[in-house]
């Protein structure tokens, strides 16, 4: 292939469509080219080769804990994670999925280290190929008559009994749960275990969802900015224009007074 004669475009799109062995094959031709936009090419395919082999890698690393899984015999795991203990308003909201065994998502992540719009992404792709999933959500008043530990289990519970296909085996983030299936808490888990980080991403983008929705009924407290979370937005509303039924009274009692709190 005489890639003297072809232009800056016409060879960017080549190297969009061609095998990684083929441009590999051209590639010394390419950063030896007098034109500057040619060495350019090559050296940007290089840098994109480099970042793909770091999520080959950290997708085996993610992907490792459920192979080793089904080597023993399992073959529907689930993660599990939860997200929304620390806001003061909305509810705590749980995931579990079940990732099929050939699944590549080379971008997943902990859902903390993906931008919004990444996440969102990876929950289209995650519901398309999952074996099952599901969200559960509880709400403020649940979380102050039993705690927010209490409610986060409860969420996580709720979540894998609204599966589909029954897990036989359970991946939870630091956490277990009341149920009589194999399982194990993973510190940490989100970052070293792909189904539940999976599981991680479903419930960030659902429960911003759902705080992005409320946003429209109490739009004084900046929902959709914040999610329910302590900023001094949040907190100069609430003492403007004080609770909200989605605040979780055991967050603020005791940090507003009395004459704020009636202001509701």
């Amino acid at each position: 292939m005489d890639t003297s004669k072809m232009t800056v475009s016409q060879l960017k799109e080549w190297m969009r469509q061609a095998k990684r062995q083929e441009v590999e094959a051209v590639l010394p031709f390419l950063e030896q080219d007098k034109r500057k936009g040619i060495r350019q090419l090559a050296s940007q395919w290089l840098r994109q080769e480099e970042l793909n082999r770091h999520k080959e890698a950290r997708w085996e690393r993610l992907i490792a804990m459920e192979q080793k899984l089904r080597e023993q015999g399992y073959t529907a795991i689930a993660g599990v994670d939860e997200v929304g203990r620390g806001p003061l308003a909305g509810p705590v909201v749980a995931a579990a999925v079940i990732l099929p065994a050939q699944i590549r998502l080379l971008e997943l992540n902990d859902s903390k280290q993906l931008s919004a719009s990444l996440r969102e992404e990876l929950a289209v792709e995650i519901k398309a190929q999952a074996v099952a999933y599901h969200v559960a959500f509880v709400d403020a008043e649940e979380i102050d008559r039993i705690n927010v530990y209490q409610a986060s289990k409860k969420a996580m519970t709720l979540a894998v009994q609204g599966l589909c296909h029954a897990p036989d085996y359970v991946l939870l983030d630091a956490m277990t749960i009341p149920l009589h299936i194999s399982q194990r808490s993973i510190v940490k888990g989100d970052s070293r275990s792909a189904s539940i980080a999976a599981a991680s991403v479903l419930a960030k983008v659902e429960r911003d969802t759902w705080m992005k929705q409320q946003a429209v009924r109490y739009p004084q407290y900046g929902f959709e900015r914040n999610m329910g979370y302590g900023t001094k937005e949040h907190w100069q509303a609430i003492h403007t224009y004080g609770l909200t039924p989605l605040h979780r009274r055991s967050f603020i009692d005791g940090q507003l007074s009395l004459e704020d709190i009636m202001h509701e």
